[in-house]
């Protein structure tokens, strides 16, 4: 089994950047993609993007915008997601996610691994 444990989210302002980083243990070696969803109030789960193992392949979802940046330490066995200049509809619970597999998937369901979330709330 492998566990997922996300840090780094709180209260930030309209424009500031943040760093998540989500933390695996467990059978690590099994672990390729890793990755970020995330769910505002009131709405859908939402892709925001996953990376490969190699940190060579990504696959970002519309909510990064260009603003957004995922990368990894497989030494630490940790993914980040560099949040950069936050907006107030950034605010949400932010899931790490990963896989046993490449796929670079957007889908939910392609991932067997998923930690409990870290809330990020934007303030304007």
């Amino acid at each position: 089994q492998v566990q997922l444990e996300e840090s780094g989210g709180r209260l930030v302002q309209v424009g500031d950047s943040l760093r998540l980083s989500c933390a695996a243990s467990g059978r690590t070696s099994s672990l390729h993609d890793m990755g970020w969803f995330r769910r505002a109030p009131g709405k859908e789960l939402e892709f925001v993007g996953v990376i490969s193992y190699s940190g060579s392949n990504w696959n970002y979802g519309f909510s990064g915008e260009g603003r957004f940046i995922i990368s990894r330490d497989n030494a630490k066995n940790t993914v980040y997601l560099q949040m950069n200049t936050v907006k107030p509809e950034d605010t949400a619970l932010y899931y790490c996610v990963a896989a046993d597999y490449y796929s670079l998937s957007s889908q939910p369901n392609a991932y067997r691994y998923w930690g409990q979330g870290t809330q990020v709330t934007v303030s304007s």
